[in-house]
């Protein structure tokens, strides 16, 4: 099969001829149709954050297809089953947080894409317990960003428990940013969208938002010109830009953070978190229930994927187009 994987840290991604997996008990392969690129495959591919990737690596973990094995033992996914192999790649089910509904924070965990082989490649296995099924109405093409850039955003928004009097500000209208602003919308919160592209504020005002911000200028005071916001999630991982998402909050405000800075570090000011009853919320993709649900949404047209296709021999391409920050929203590769 044609994989892309990662040689060593911070070099560039090589496209082998690999052999299909085989499932042991409890594993399935999935022939893959689509795959997106999120911002963490390229941090896994340099080796940005302080816990380290397996090597060599295939990323990828928005990773959508067909079973076509299934390993042995009883299995609730079966071969023809057409499902999403999300970050969670497997957590154990028994830990405090498994077993109370948080299984991303698992203490046992396997992530697609980082600890696991994930699926920049024809053939990916996984772990048929968290694999979620997607269903008909949901294209794989769709399919794949909900994957992650939207079910990461979509809990991002459940654990900062919005409310329909709630105005809601999305900084950062990319992969993610454009999907949590549909979620934001869906919750009935009035949605403030920022960003410092002309096309992103011009998509964030063509999906629906209230109001667009160019934080070109002054975040924080045009925010508050119209009476500041109860919720800001942020998804660009930059400290700079959760400093002034904070700024812009109401007092008893969620500054909500899913974007990973390099640098590991936000210095915060305590005195005005404290007066103010500011709450800082760290959000870790969703669960399994989290990612149906975002599905269920999509298939009743409450959201709309913004994405473009790609093709895996062009990896290291599509990487430096992220970077650039010129990708309108998500870029997917596309298996024929």
């Amino acid at each position: 099969m044609k994989a892309a994987v990662v040689p060593a840290l911070g070099e560039p991604l090589e496209i082998r001829d690999l052999p299909v997996p085989e499932p042991d008990a409890g594993q399935i392969v999935v022939k893959i149709e689509a795959s997106g690129l999120c911002h963490t495959d390229i941090h896994a591919a340099r080796g940005d954050w302080p816990v380290k990737p397996k090597i060599p690596l295939i990323p990828g973990h928005e990773g959508v297809g067909t079973v076509v094995a299934v390993g042995e033992g009883d299995s609730p996914i079966a071969v023809g089953d057409r499902v999403a192999l999300p970050w969670l790649g497997k957590a154990c089910g028994n830990c405090r947080y498994c077993i109370t509904g948080n299984e991303t924070y698992c203490i046992a965990p396997a992530y697609m894409g980082y600890t696991i082989d994930g699926s920049y490649a024809e053939y990916a296995l996984a772990f048929a317990s968290h694999a979620v099924k997607v269903p008909d109405a949901v294209t794989s093409f769709d399919a794949a960003p909900i994957t992650c850039a939207g079910v990461t955003t979509y809990a991002a928004l459940k654990a900062a428990n919005p409310q329909p009097a709630d105005t809601v500000s999305v900084v950062g209208i990319g992969g993610l940013g454009h999907l949590g602003l549909q979620y934001a919308k869906a919750f009935g919160s009035s949605t403030v969208a920022v960003d410092v592209e002309d096309e992103k504020l011009a998509l964030a005002e063509e999906l629906g938002a209230d109001l667009v911000v160019d934080a070109r200028g002054d975040q924080a005071e045009q925010i508050a010109g119209i009476g500041g916001v109860d919720i800001a999630l942020v998804t660009v991982p930059s400290p700079a830009v959760m400093n002034a998402a904070l700024a812009s909050l109401n007092p008893r405000g969620r500054l909500v953070l899913v974007g990973l800075p390099a640098d590991n570090r936000l210095e915060i000011p305590v005195f005005e978190t404290v007066l103010r009853g500011i709450s800082v919320i760290g959000s870790l993709v969703g669960t399994r229930n989290d990612l149906t649900e975002c599905f269920d949404l999509h298939a009743r047209g409450a959201t709309r994927v913004v994405a473009q296709p790609r093709e895996l021999e062009s990896v290291n391409e599509c990487f430096e187009e992220v970077l650039s920050g010129q990708v309108p929203a998500r870029l997917v590769f596309e298996f024929a």
